[in-house]
């Protein structure tokens, strides 16, 4: 078998392993990043054959400038895609964050209230009285704990 029939070349900078979508940058990532041997690699990709595995890095050594050249590719373009996801979590994070201290801080505002009607009637804090506001009873102390 020729070595490029091991591979599917979708897009030029989509090159995957026939019979599967796993694409040949996952296999030299582990391969020439995290050092694993083609026998870990193919027991951490199960659609895999060791022999897949053994193509992609002989490919890889024959065509190394091109490779080369892909693999940086596809590193930018997950950081950008990394940094992108990211941003637009943590901007979603902070959203839901600021909308529970808005409700936080209306239901702090509702008890500040409660204790200034209280105090404005001159009442002692174990007094209970309905706040005009709401139709709770309040009592001061137990408004101050929560």
């Amino acid at each position: 078998m020729k070595l490029e029939e091991y591979f599917n070349a979708l897009a030029p900078d989509d090159i995957r392993l026939k019979g599967t979508r796993i694409g040949i940058e996952s296999i030299l990532y582990e391969y020439i990043y995290r050092c694993k041997t083609p026998e870990e690699i193919a027991e951490q990709f199960l659609l895999v054959t060791l022999e897949q595995v053994y193509a992609t890095i002989l490919y890889y050594l024959h065509h190394r400038s091109e490779v080369d050249a892909y693999l940086a590719d596809w590193l930018e373009f997950s950081r950008d895609y990394a940094r992108r996801t990211t941003a637009k979590s943590i901007s979603c994070q902070d959203e839901v964050l600021a909308d529970a201290e808005r409700k936080r801080w209306k239901t702090v505002a509702g008890k500040l209230m409660a204790i200034r009607y209280l105090l404005d009637e001159h009442l002692s804090p174990t007094y209970y009285c309905h706040s005009i506001l709401t139709t709770k009873t309040y009592n001061l102390t137990s408004v101050i704990a929560a």
